[in-house]
């Protein structure tokens, strides 16, 4: 996981910058319910509630999903299938 470089300001928040871009790209990354973003906290050591995890995500999700989808890779114009057999009016085309 890469930490935005700008991210928004963050003063007055209880826990660090990480911990707070962690339980965000989980949300976003993983479509993870702020419940199980909860439990993978708790499992690292991080006492934090579901509702603060939704209050994170409403704040800097918009933020983030925009890093996620700018970092995926673009789609190609060609596309590679494997074995595909194609039937129209009774002819098949590609490997049966």
């Amino acid at each position: 996981m890469k930490i935005p470089a700008e991210m928004p300001r963050l003063k007055g928040y209880r826990f660090p910058r990480e911990i707070i871009a962690y339980a965000v790209w989980a949300d976003h990354r993983f479509a993870l319910s702020a419940a199980d973003v909860e439990d993978l906290l708790a499992e690292r050591g991080v006492a934090v509630s579901r509702e603060t995890v939704r209050k994170w995500v409403n704040r800097f999700g918009r933020h983030f999903a925009g890093y996620i989808k700018r970092d995926r890779p673009a789609a190609a114009e060609k596309w590679h299938l494997d074995e595909v057999a194609v039937r129209y009016c009774q002819i098949v085309w590609g490997s049966p």
